[in-house]
């Protein structure tokens, strides 16, 4: 048998629950739920960061990953060096990882941010899968929240990868929910 507090909030999330007052959260205590780009939005932001590029001569990869780093969509261009594949997911992973703390929008920013910090005393320790070259942003949904990043890597500089998955990006945002 339940002891009486158990007792006691089940039936009232019952009882809020046949009157349609249950909170969403009261019904997913223990699950935590974040919205995530879908499979095909991803695929075609990667797809038209690539066209943008290509159309401007430059030969990139484009990497959509989640909030945990993990890749959702990944794109080659026609002719792109085989090294801006791990670069690209590298700016791609630093910009979901290390952005959100401080709701930046770039890995630029975040760069802009580490170059203006004062030295600091603590021995330096390279993190895994984390660059600080421009050309990652961050994909926010309709409410603003991070859902995830994209990463470019090939063009002759990290503001002009950074420039072609921003129009990408213009291209699908509606779309984001």
């Amino acid at each position: 048998m339940l002891p009486v507090s158990k007792q006691i909030q089940s039936i009232a999330l019952g009882l809020m629950f046949v009157a349609g007052a249950a909170p969403m959260e009261a019904l997913s205590q223990g699950v935590f739920n974040r919205p995530q780009l879908s499979a095909a939005l991803a695929n075609e932001l990667v797809g038209d960061t690539v066209a943008i590029c290509a159309s401007r001569g430059y030969k990139v990869w484009a990497v959509v990953v989640n909030l945990d780093g993990v890749r959702i969509a990944l794109l080659r261009g026609d002719g792109a060096p085989i090294h801006s594949q791990d670069n690209a997911y590298y700016k791609a992973y630093t910009a979901s990882s290390l952005t959100l703390g401080r709701n930046e929008n770039s890995t630029k920013e975040l760069a802009d941010r580490a170059a203006k910090a004062a030295p600091s005393g603590v021995p330096y320790t390279q993190l895994p899968n984390v660059t600080f070259g421009q050309g990652a942003i961050v994909i926010r949904n309709a409410e603003k929240q991070i859902i995830g990043s994209i990463g470019v890597s090939g063009a002759p500089g990290g503001g002009l990868d950074e420039a072609c998955a921003r129009e990408a990006l213009a291209k699908i945002q509606d779309r984001i929910k």
